[in-house]
């Protein structure tokens, strides 16, 4: 494990700056493993309720008062973290909405693939922290530099398929309703390299608990991994949808 915290990943809450003032002050009740899967655990179980909510009470306005919401909550825990105790049950909430209404979107064109996509976010969560934890994958610097350089280029391209379609046109290899060959294995590509933010993930919440972060970092923690497992979970439907649509 690295003896400093460069941790080089794409995820906005986990990064490189993340606990560089935390770290200056002692703390009497410091961050641990155990208090952030806790923490993981309880978010978890808030979103999964909003979701439930969301998809049986399914309308556009949760989509979209939920994303904008989730994304301004988000960007107020990522600028203070102390204050993640009482903003990431808000952020699971909000994100909770608008995952739920999307799924119900999905599930209405594919019956059984929001279980399906839950399945495997599921699998593949454990499967990695298995792996991490018997030291068969290490987030070394060169594996974190890889995952954040592939990370930034989906980014990108997302981005600049989102400015395109405000001009009636986009990234045919990103658009759902394309069932190519090629459209399935991007999709696959970038499933692949959103499971691997969850070992950076591990790796950062490990470190964080090592170094004696405050404990509120447990919630940002959880925060953190939250990010990823939503990105990853909305990739899988995507590219479910895709194979389905053959």
């Amino acid at each position: 494990m690295s003896k400093h915290l460069s941790y080089r990943t794409k995820n906005p809450a986990l990064n490189s700056k993340t606990f560089k003032d935390t770290l200056s002050t002692k703390t009497s009740s410091p961050m641990t493993i155990q208090g952030t899967v806790d923490k993981t655990a309880i978010a978890l179980s808030i979103l999964l309720i909003a979701g439930y909510f969301g998809y049986t009470a399914f309308s556009p306005i949760l989509i979209i008062t939920g994303c904008l919401g989730g994304s301004i909550v988000a960007m107020i825990t990522i600028f203070k973290q102390h204050w993640a105790p009482y903003t990431v049950p808000i952020y699971c909430i909000l994100e909770g909405l608008c995952l739920g209404a999307i799924s119900f979107v999905f599930e209405s064109l594919y019956d059984g693939i929001v279980l399906q996509a839950i399945s495997l976010t599921v699998c593949i969560l454990f499967s990695l922290l298995f792996a991490y934890r018997a030291k068969i994958i290490k987030a070394t610097e060169n594996f974190k530099l890889g995952v954040f350089a592939a990370t930034c280029g989906i980014a990108l391209l997302y981005i600049i398929d989102l400015v395109m379609r405000f001009f009636g046109t986009g990234i045919s290899l990103i658009d759902v309703d394309n069932t190519s060959i090629s459209s399935i294995l991007f999709s696959l590509f970038v499933v692949i390299i959103a499971s691997l933010n969850l070992v950076i993930d591990f790796d950062f919440i490990e470190e964080g608990s090592e170094k004696g972060a405050p404990k509120y970092m447990e919630w940002y923690g959880a925060f953190g991994l939250l990010v990823t497992l939503i990105w990853l979970y909305l990739e899988l439907l995507r590219m479910i949808a895709k194979m389905r649509g053959r």
